[in-house]
Parts: C-alpha cells; structure tokens; sequence
C-alpha cells in the first residue's frame, strides 16, 4: 500500500485532479481553513485580486485525505505544485492528519506562506464579500469556487457559519 497522502481543505476537496487509491475525510491539527489568500491567477488577476482558501496557523481543519500510488507519485507531485504552487503562496509541508477511519497518516498539506505578498490574513466577512463578487481568474468566476467549497463543506457535514453566510449572500447577487 502507498504512503503517498494529500490533504485536500478547498477546491481539492471536490476538484482534486490527480488519479488516487482511495479517499477519505480526514483531520488536520494545527491549521485551519481560511479565506486568506489573493487569487492573481485562478480566481482573479493582479488588477482585481480574489480569494481563495489556505491552511493558516492554529485550531483545526476538516478536509479530504486521497491516497495516490507510488508508481504515480512523481506525477502527481508534479501536477499539485503546478497547481497549487503557481505564484509561490503556499509552502509544502508533511503533516500527521486523521482519517475519519482512525488511521493516521502524514499528508503533504499546502500551508500558506505569510510573508508573500498575496497573504491577505483574516479579513472581515463583509470585506471577503466585497473581493471574491466579480473576481474572476483563469479557473473560473471566484463567487463559483466560495459557493462550491461551502457546497461540498455542507455536504461532508462540516459546519462552517461564517462561509455559509458568505456563500448564500454570493448566489443572492
């Protein structure tokens, strides 16, 4: 069996890309969700930043854990750092995290890094409001990406009240 873990908290939760063994929810301690980041890229420009998930230090992240297999790791690795690693925001690390199954397992998880410069820190739900309605980048409108994440939260049961409020004032607009 492959020891090769990737932890999902945002849009690879429901859009992971990459072929993989088996999924499966999973606990991350020490870092939580949060909409932190600028999107230049995928969910907006330089000219009209978005925003988009990062593991931020402290409390504790309910995610997606997909275990991929060795013989196409390399792969793999390749595709999340093309992916994830496009402007240099997120900084790889190896972390134990918690299946929903009670195994425990180290997963590469993309941490935010807090000295780049698209590192929006904790802003206000009404400011995250204000930036992600109309932000679009070359992976889609950011409003879709906010909405499906809280979507897919929702559905793993996964309460998160103040991207809910977000996510029912973005489909009101």
């Amino acid at each position: 069996m492959s020891n090769f873990w990737v932890f999902g908290y945002g849009s690879l939760m429901w859009n992971p890309g990459f072929d993989h063994l088996r999924s499966e929810q999973a606990l991350l301690r020490g870092a939580h969700r949060a909409l932190c980041v600028y999107s230049w890229v995928h969910r907006g420009t330089q000219d009209r930043p978005g925003l988009v998930f990062g593991l931020d230090n402290g409390g504790a992240c309910r995610g997606m854990a997909y275990q991929v297999a060795e013989d196409i790791w390399p792969d793999t690795l390749d595709y999340l750092r093309a992916r994830e690693q496009t402007t240099m925001v997120y900084k790889e690390h190896w972390h134990n995290i918690e299946l929903e199954s009670g195994e425990k397992v180290q997963a590469l998880v993309y941490m935010v890094d807090h000295d780049h410069a698209q590192y929006a820190g904790a802003l206000p739900v009404e400011r995250q409001l204000e930036i992600v309605n109309g932000a679009v980048g070359k992976s889609g409108e950011n409003p879709e990406y906010v909405i499906n994440t809280a979507s897919h939260l929702e559905e793993m049961g996964i309460a998160d009240s103040n991207l809910a409020w977000l996510a029912e004032k973005l489909k009101a607009l």
